[in-house]
């Protein structure tokens, strides 16, 4: 799973997801991209399982780009724990994605097996998405 070797804080507050997504809303490396229209959390086993489906629909031909990274720890309390007594431990590791916000990208691939590669990873993704080509944008 994707996770930072080292962080400054161990505990991070919730944050707010308002607005579009300050960078990163432009295919920048391949030809396609998988932008997300809405905001949401993508935990590292989502960014993992969406990366997994791709590469098995292309059959590890291309290039595939992962433009997210999940740096953000998300604290749970145990289940049955009464309140107070501190904030939880650090459970999982996400990344805080804005309208706008491209995924995926993908170089050297037949533009329709890359629709229904990212069409695959949009399943996995609990927000929505759109296929992009590198002229377009949000």
């Amino acid at each position: 799973m994707l996770s930072p070797k080292k962080v400054k804080w161990r505990k991070q507050q919730k944050g707010r997801m308002r607005g579009m997504s300050k960078g990163g809303n432009y295919v920048a490396f391949g030809d396609v991209g998988l932008q997300a229209t809405e905001c949401g959390w993508l935990t590292a086993r989502q960014i993992e399982a969406a990366r997994i489906a791709i590469s098995r629909h292309v059959k590890r031909g291309g290039k595939l780009y992962v433009r997210v990274f999940p740096d953000k720890p998300v604290s749970k309390k145990p289940a049955e724990t009464r309140m107070g007594k501190g904030k939880g431990n650090p459970e999982e590791w996400v990344a805080v994605v804005r309208p706008g916000r491209v995924l995926y990208e993908l170089e050297g691939v037949d533009p329709k097996l890359a629709l229904a590669a990212f069409q695959l990873a949009h399943h996995k993704l609990p927000v929505n998405t759109r296929v992009i080509t590198r002229e377009q944008a949000l």
